[in-house]
């Protein structure tokens, strides 16, 4: 089974990104998993491929149109029927190795990226869709949020890390942090 990233985004050429290269790289190379950025302007109706408006309450900013992103998500379902749907939001719950472990053991899964002042609303009244977050901070949009959780997730796939077990006494496996690593040889002046 090839773990597939879905990303739907305003900027598909940020993917496969550093993900192209390291394991993650050689992962992509060999197949073990796939990248398919979704350009969410592809399900805008209108000449200019609209994808956001103005927020219905003022204020400044735009906020990403609920009918745009539905309809990119039901596409990328379409494409990967069965996978969860992740939006990278601040408000979200934060991610941890736990959930990371879960994405990383099944086919997939499809990450929304936002922009300007987020999303409206109405996309997650209408659509399941997951809000996780990678620390409490604001970056300029979901993408560099999805490159950390589909770094997390491909390095567990099988046979990306050298040994099956590397991942195994990591830190966060069981709650604490790993204990410290030194080199070879035990004595060493610095």
């Amino acid at each position: 089974m090839t773990f597939t990233a879905q990303i739907l985004t305003l900027y598909p050429d940020m993917f496969p990104g550093p993900l192209g290269t390291s394991l993650a790289g050689k992962a992509l190379e060999q197949g073990k998993w796939t990248c398919n950025p979704i350009q969410m302007r592809d399900f805008a109706t209108d000449r200019h491929r609209s994808v956001d408006d103005t927020p219905a309450g003022g204020g400044a900013g735009m906020v990403l149109r609920a009918d745009i992103l539905g309809q990119a998500v039901d596409y990328a379902l379409e494409q990967q029927p069965g996978t969860p749907v992740i939006a990278m939001t601040p408000r979200g719950k934060p991610l941890t190795q736990r959930r990371v472990r879960e994405l990383s053991a099944g086919p997939g899964v499809n990450i929304l990226c936002g922009r300007f002042e987020g999303f409206d609303e109405r996309i997650f009244e209408g659509r399941d869709i997951e809000e996780v977050s990678i620390g409490d901070y604001v970056l300029s949009g979901g993408e560099m949020g999805a490159l950390v959780l589909l770094d997390a997730c491909i390095r567990l796939l099988p046979g990306v890390m050298g040994a099956s077990s590397s991942g195994d006494d990591e830190s966060f496996e069981t709650g604490l942090l790993e204990y410290p690593q030194y080199t070879r040889p035990s004595l060493i002046s610095t």
